[in-house]
Order: structure tokens, then sequence, then C-alpha cells
């Protein structure tokens, strides 16, 4: 069964994400966005989920804190098939090396 802490914290995520996104479009509904604010507002989603995901990978494991440069450094120079394969190859060889 799931904890009440647990569920009061997926609660208040999905309520964040919900808000967030209601005003954008209430904040957004009259303006008109540059070409470099519309890029800007495409990589927000993503930013959030790293940041919510970073803090587990880089507690302890000089492996995943590796493969995660190694991640960032394709995402700057490479389409996104290339960097997840990229990315899952660096996690499990280094994992497997200095664990």
């Amino acid at each position: 069964m799931i904890h009440a802490s647990t569920l009061i914290a997926i609660l208040f995520i999905a309520l964040t994400t919900y808000l967030t996104r209601l005003l954008g479009y209430v904040l957004l509904k009259n303006k008109t966005l540059s070409a470099k604010h519309k890029r800007i507002l495409e990589v927000v989603p993503g930013c959030v989920l790293i940041s919510v995901i970073a803090p587990y990978f880089v507690k302890d494991n000089p492996a995943d804190l590796i493969a995660i440069v190694i991640t960032l450094l394709a995402a700057s120079r490479l389409p996104l098939l290339s960097t997840v394969v990229i990315s899952m190859l660096s996690a499990a060889l280094l994992r497997q090396i200095l664990i």
C-alpha cells in the first residue's frame, strides 16, 4: 500500500505541473513570443524532469555521474536517438567497470 506522504507528494507534484501549464497559458495568451522564447519554453519540461531525477544519480555513484556528463556532451552535439543509445551504453559500461 502506498504511504500517505508519498501520495501527498504525488498530488502536490501533479498540482504544481498542472498549475504551471495553466499559468503559462493564462499569462502568455495575448503575447507574441519570439523564436528564442519559443525555443526556451520547449526545453523547460526536460529541465524540470532533470532537476527532479538528477539528485538520485549524483548522490553516491561515480559511474552514473560520469554517464550523465557523457550524455550531456552527446546531447549537445547529436540527435536524440544517438544520445539515448550513448547514454545507455555509457551507463552500462561504467557501472560494470566502476562498481
